[in-house]
């Protein structure tokens, strides 16, 4: 299987932009020194919505999963499956090309039946710093 996310839509989504590695410093006065370490933020966060689909394209993405955890490789979204629904400047801030972030599920899917041959399906990403 592919590293490039089913073509399934999601209905919501939110994201997180990563954090920077910094570290602050407090002198007994109050004043206070920051130091940043590097100039890429990491641990971005991504959470996926699929409300209502198909127990097909629920299964779809549960072996997604599988495979991508089983290989623990990364995880590419395209316009049409994971950053569908966000203008294209918000798809570049979210993607592996604007950020430099690889993505890994955080966790498994939870697949919820809504009613027989109906899921609904929530995804948790990370974006990673990879180092190379």
């Amino acid at each position: 299987m592919t590293a490039i996310f089913p073509n399934v839509k999601p209905t919501s989504r939110s994201y997180r932009p990563g954090k920077f590695a910094q570290i602050q410093f407090e002198a007994l006065n109050g004043a206070t020194t920051t130091i940043r370490y590097g100039q890429k933020a990491f641990n971005a966060e991504l959470n996926l919505t699929f409300a209502n689909i198909s127990d097909i394209n629920a299964a779809l993405i549960v072996d997604h999963y599988e495979e991508r955890m089983a290989t623990f490789a990364n995880v590419t979204f395209s316009s049409v499956s994971g950053l569908a629904g966000l203008g294209s400047t918000l798809q570049t801030q979210v993607s592996e090309s604007g950020t430099g972030l690889t993505w890994r599920y955080a966790e498994p899917p939870q697949v919820e039946s809504v009613y027989p041959g109906i899921s609904t399906v929530t995804c948790r990403f990370t974006g990673f710093l990879d180092g190379a």
